[in-house]
């Protein structure tokens, strides 16, 4: 890493230091529920004047949560659902790809140009009739692109990735408001923008060219319009208009950037529903549920529903496109019952820590597991720990309640899709989007704890001090947790965690130095993900200025593979000889069609998302 990237690394450290100068001498000011201003005030109090230190801190975190995100930005190649965001964004469409014949790699790649005479409209029409996603998102991504010039006559990486970057660094100071909100503590908001910050699964979220990080922005948003809520429904005090009428419009533009924001309403009301009951409880008086605060809650639920009910209409008609989904549908056979449970787990942990356990290389797997896994053991009980600590705290217990109730709500959505409608959420680790805040929220809350535990904890044989069982105070604990969360980030923006599912750059490198001849790629099309995938190869060859043309065959089918079969055979009676025929992904009989070309059984190497095989077609 230091030998790689010297300037980062020395930036980084610098940062490091920077922190812990920082943290010691300004997060203990934060907590404004301890009663008093703590004896640093007064030394820091000449240098610098208050108001200016939460600001500061925010500066702070957004600095390194930017530069994580904008870090080796481009160095990883696209993969197919990016094509989709860079195609559609742009107002272009798949549809102008030719199939079913031999084609040029800037054929292919035409519907990545930019395109002055498309608008708006062509943005959201061509999304509304080819894709399966709401266009809030794909329409900012057009009107964000447009600002930059094109490279090699291609729409900008950097441009494309940017915004979501962007996007995701912007919810670093919305989680610092949504923690103070909710806990009327800064010091919570500040540890959860500091966890936010460096999150590796964050880090994921917006270093792709998606909309994920702005539906986690939604998601923020949404949330903390529930904590407000939540502390009206406690004092029966009503809502104030311009806090209803902020939650539907939020509502409202979570639903056109994802459908699966509705999960997050979904948690919402299981909410609400558990705050009505704690009323109930106190109070047997049903005429509680029609109280000021709760009136415009329903208001503000009937608003959010007329909302969505504008894009029912595409959704059913998406549902005519399931073959654009059917990656995460099918049955459950041996094993794959229990997987869904793995998937989870695994990504609830990446939430925090993700060293380079999908590295090829044995020997940093190994390592990078058991650092974890010690990691976890060590962490773990004193994250928990703090969470119980917040609950026995009759201020924080009901905001607790609240987040753990939209995390554990959310997780049950999931496996009542997966095990119930045969949708395996589970299997997108970017869908958790759906509660990712409320998980940092609750771990700023735990660290909180560990930071400034409450007075009457303090000095307990069992308390928080405990947390030093390995000589760590608390303090140091939580620094030990975010460095992890930090290096973890580091991990994914070196593409050493959160692989790309694709990597047409490795199979490209194969091509160049198996291949000298010319050579045909040909795969099997069924939807414009497999054009992306195609792209990715082809876009490759076009940035490394390779010599070698490749020409594509997209073969299509819809139900019959013979069409595929019927499309390659075509295609090898027109192309002079001698040519090597690469099938990838190729899914059709092709026995009797390449008798002509002889099978290379050399070991070649494995590509993620590319299954290859290789023909080389001599003249007859």
């Amino acid at each position: 890493m230091r030998v790689l990237f010297p300037g980062a690394f020395y930036f980084y450290r610098k940062i490091i230091s920077l922190l812990a100068v920082y943290a010691t001498h300004f997060l203990p000011l934060a907590d404004t529920n301890s009663g008093s201003q703590h004896k640093h005030w007064h030394n820091w109090q000449a240098r610098l004047p208050p108001f200016w230190v939460h600001p500061l801190l925010n500066l702070m975190w957004l600095i390194i949560g930017i530069s994580l995100r904008l870090a080796n930005l481009t160095a990883k190649p696209p993969w197919t659902d990016e094509f989709c965001t860079l195609v559609f964004s742009l107002g272009n469409t798949f549809l102008s790809v030719p199939l079913d014949e031999a084609i040029a790699p800037d054929i292919l790649l035409s519907p990545l140009q930019l395109n002055p005479a498309a608008s708006v409209g062509d943005v959201i029409h061509n999304l509304v009739t080819q894709d399966t996603h709401p266009p809030l998102y794909f329409v900012l991504a057009y009107l964000w692109m447009k600002l930059f010039p094109s490279e090699g006559g291609l729409v900008s990486l950097f441009a494309a990735r940017s915004l979501p970057a962007l996007i995701g660094a912007a919810s670093i100071p919305c989680v610092y408001v949504l923690g103070k909100v909710a806990f009327r503590s800064p010091l919570v908001g500040h540890l959860a923008a500091a966890m936010m910050a460096v999150s590796p699964y964050a880090i994921f979220l917006a270093q792709e060219a998606r909309h994920y990080s702005l539906a986690a922005l939604w998601v923020t948003a949404s949330l903390t319009c529930l904590v407000i809520a939540t502390r009206h429904i406690q004092n029966r005090t009503p809502l104030p208009i311009w806090v209803g009428i902020s939650w539907v419009v939020i509502n409202a533009l979570g639903l056109a950037t994802h459908y699966f924001f509705s999960l997050t309403l979904c948690t919402e009301v299981v909410v609400l529903i558990f705050l009505a009951w704690l009323q109930l409880q106190t109070s047997s008086k049903f005429s509680l549920l029609f109280s000021p605060p709760w009136q415009r809650i329903y208001t503000v639920i009937i608003g959010t529903f007329v909302a969505g009910l504008i894009w029912l209409p595409i959704f059913l008609e998406n549902r005519n496109r399931s073959n654009l989904t059917e990656w995460i549908q099918g049955t459950r056979v041996g094993l794959d019952w229990i997987s869904p449970i793995f998937q989870a787990l695994g990504t609830l942990i990446a939430m925090i820590s993700l060293l380079p356990v999908e590295s090829s290389q044995v020997l940093v797997v190994i390592p990078s597991g058991l650092v974890m896994l010690i990691f976890f053991i060590w962490a773990v009980p004193i994250l928990l720990r703090g969470i119980k600590i917040q609950l026995q705290q009759p201020e924080s217990r009901i905001m607790i309640q609240v987040f753990m109730g939209v995390v554990s709500s959310a997780i049950a959505l999931f496996f009542i899709f997966t095990y119930f409608l045969g949708i395996d959420l589970t299997r997108g680790a970017r869908y958790n989007f759906v509660y990712f805040p409320a998980i940092v929220i609750l771990l700023g809350a735990s660290l909180a704890v560990c930071w400034h535990p409450p007075k009457e904890w303090k000095g307990r044989e069992n308390g928080i001090k405990s947390i030093g069982r390995w000589g760590i105070n608390g303090k140091k604990a939580v620094m030990l947790i975010w460095l992890m969360g930090f290096f973890s980030a580091v991990t994914v923006f070196c593409n050493l965690g959160y692989q790309k599912y694709y990597r047409p750059d490795l199979f490209v490198q194969l091509i160049q130095q198996i291949s000298p001849v010319p050579v045909l790629i040909a795969t099997t099309h069924k939807t414009y993900v497999h054009t992306g995938e195609m792209m990715g190869v082809a876009r490759e060859f076009k940035v490394a200025n390779s010599p070698q043309k490749p020409l594509f065959l997209l073969a299509h089918q819809d139900k019959d593979p013979n069409t595929s079969t019927i499309a390659l055979e075509n295609t090898l009676n027109k192309l002079p000889r001698p040519f090597d025929l690469w099938l990838v992904n190729f899914h059709a009989p092709v026995a009797e069609t390449l008798k002509t070309c002889v099978s290379d059984t050399k070991s070649l190497s494995r590509v993620n998302g590319y299954e290859y095989k290789l023909y080389h077609c001599q003249q007859s």
